[in-house]
């Protein structure tokens, strides 16, 4: 097996298996990024899409995430505040699209909105829409297809549900909820005209062989939006003294990861402020897209700063809809 011959047949149009994926995960590490980057500039161009988060709701979560400040099981000091009104909602969303974003996510804590919650939260989507030209996405947590029907219907675009990591490693992550419970969701969103946005964390502990399983779990659901993670080690939670991942170590899971979905926006996003070139070398291994501003219960990186360093690079920034 060699590099630049599946480099060529993935630019052909063959989809790589698990045995070629973990093959990947041990060759030479600026041979193997500057294929991913070939591959992602064959597929996506240079189009990098960029959205903003904003923590609709914090805290009290009944779930057992293990990595997770906003979990009602761990003491780690994070804020707690019920559902944002509609007029904070609405001005952030103009304050990011006057910034250059094109997408904008509303993130809520909990296992899953309330009905009365998501028919306050299409009303928040509809007033977004009116005042804004912003693409709005949610992470409302495990919904049924009637709820997520509500929030298309108000206008939402996309859905954020993270797999986290692969089936055989998630029961050490989480207890309060399954992977199938996951898997459920997404399927209802994408029941529901949605497009889907899901990935993972990495650094809970996980294998190469995890990583790329979870890739393959998300390729198979026909999702092409995938938020790759560096765990972001939080005080008071289980994985407070879990090894950070180095940056070579993220780059060479980002570049195996475009060589599994070549035409997906592959998309950094919580604990990117903790690499040293804020994912500079990611951008150029095969990662074409990104959460900017602040994360959920960390600082992150300004757009100013992001939208700087991706003209260097030679990205444009765009709606990249491929799932």
């Amino acid at each position: 097996m060699e590099l630049q011959t599946l480099k060529k047949e993935v630019l052909g149009g063959r989809l790589i298996g698990r045995e070629e994926a973990l093959w990947l995960a041990e060759a030479p590490l600026e041979e193997l990024c500057g294929a991913a980057d070939e591959i992602r500039r064959a597929f996506c161009g240079n189009c990098f899409d960029i959205c903003t988060i904003i923590n609709g709701k914090s805290g009290r979560c009944s779930e057992d995430c293990k990595y997770c400040a906003q979990s009602s099981f761990y003491h780690t000091g994070a804020g707690e505040y019920p559902l944002l009104g509609t007029e904070e909602l609405t001005e952030q969303a103009r304050y990011n699209e006057e910034r250059g974003v094109l997408r904008y996510s509303i993130v809520t804590s909990g296992k899953r909105l309330t009905d009365r919650e998501v028919d306050r939260m299409c009303g928040s989507i509809r007033k977004i829409r009116e005042r804004t030209g912003i693409s709005v996405c949610v992470s409302f947590g495990l919904l049924n297809e009637g709820q997520f029907r509500r929030l298309k219907e108000a206008g939402a675009e996309r859905v954020h549900n993270n797999l986290e990591c692969s089936r055989r490693y998630f029961p050490r992550v989480c207890t309060t909820h399954s992977y199938d419970d996951k898997l459920e969701a997404i399927r209802a969103a994408k029941a529901a005209g949605l497009s889907v946005c899901s990935g993972g964390i990495m650094g809970l502990g996980e294998t190469m062989e995890d990583r790329i399983d979870l890739v393959l779990a998300v390729r198979g659901l026909g999702i092409r939006s995938i938020p790759v993670n560096l765990l972001n080690p939080i005080p008071g939670t289980p994985y407070e003294n879990n090894r950070r991942l180095t940056p070579e170590e993220l780059r060479r899971i980002v570049a195996v990861f475009r060589f599994l979905v070549p035409d997906a926006s592959i998309r950094l996003a919580g604990g990117r402020g903790l690499l040293p070139d804020k994912g500079r070398a990611c951008f150029l291994s095969g990662a074409n897209a990104a959460i900017s501003g602040d994360m959920l219960t960390t600082s992150g990186i300004t757009i100013g700063q992001d939208l700087e360093m991706l003209a260097e690079l030679g990205y444009e920034p765009g709606r990249w809809e491929r799932g």
